[in-house]
């Protein structure tokens, strides 16, 4: 199921600012609800993922553990501020994201990635793990847990409805130029853009949230697709459209992509 961000942030404050208005005028308020309930008919049909607070109001995010040597640091702050916004409650209060894994600076290995990502004694008990994953060309994309990553010797699925996907589309940012004749009103900076963050949550249709092997990492399943699926040498990886997720292709690349870059946070 898609999940636009931005424009659930946007219809909650039309929301907010309407009920405001209402409640200044009691005379009005009547006639004030009847309205919100029209025109805000589309929002209540999606409200099970609006949320009850502005997202400027969290603390910004804090990334540890990038190398100053690193090039190809896949996640921002400003990333992090939206894909956090699909997470628990409990989980959108920190504001320490620690880098556990990174393809760069621990080497192409699914073996390395467990021993990573695998608590100890200091870990908190209630933290979750962001999975992110650069294609060959240049999409970003990835998933939520809330437990990590782990092979089992036996075929079962873990995780719980916490889990979700979600991918990031690279959009430019355009600007008008009213001093300028019409054939070059509107201007383009290509280095001026923004993310667009798509998220798709737990669906409940089945349990398949993650299963990992010592052959394998994947999240999502059902009509016989994955909603990522990455091979133990992260190099190739596979996105299709899943029942438990109910998302669309997230690689840029299409069903079968390269992993460029991967990494893995853990947020607490």
């Amino acid at each position: 199921m898609l999940f636009e961000m931005k424009d659930a942030v946007s219809r909650l404050r039309k929301t907010l600012t309407q009920t405001g208005i209402s409640s200044a005028d009691s005379n009005q308020s009547s006639s004030s609800l009847n309205s919100s309930s029209s025109t805000n008919k589309d929002s209540k049909n999606n409200s099970k993922y609006e949320f009850d607070f502005d997202d400027d109001s969290l603390p910004k995010v804090i990334l540890n553990g990038y190398l100053p040597s690193t090039k190809n640091r896949l996640l921002t702050p400003d990333m992090c501020d939206d894909i956090r916004m699909l997470m628990p409650t409990r989980i959108q209060l920190y504001t320490d994201w620690k880098l556990m894994y990174s393809l760069e600076q621990h080497g192409a290995s699914l073996h390395s990635l467990y021993d990573s990502i695998a608590p100890d004694s200091d870990t908190p008990m209630r933290v979750g793990y962001v999975l992110v994953i650069k294609d060959r060309l240049s999409g970003i994309f990835g998933a939520y847990s809330n437990e990590p990553f782990h092979p089992t010797d036996a075929r079962r699925y873990y995780g719980n409805g916490e889990c979700f996907l979600w991918q990031m589309e690279k959009v430019p940012n355009v600007s008008i130029d009213r001093d300028t004749n019409i054939e070059n009103n509107t201007k383009q900076d290509i280095s001026d853009y923004r993310w667009r963050f798509k998220g798709y949550p737990y669906t409940g249709i089945n349990e398949y949230a993650i299963y990992c092997t010592s052959k394998f990492l994947s999240m999502g399943a059902g009509d016989g697709h994955y909603g990522i699926w990455c091979d133990d040498s992260l190099i190739h990886g596979v996105s299709g459209p899943c029942l438990t997720f109910g998302n669309d292709t997230l690689s840029k690349e299409g069903d079968k992509f390269h992993i460029i870059g991967l990494e893995i946070w853990r947020v607490g």
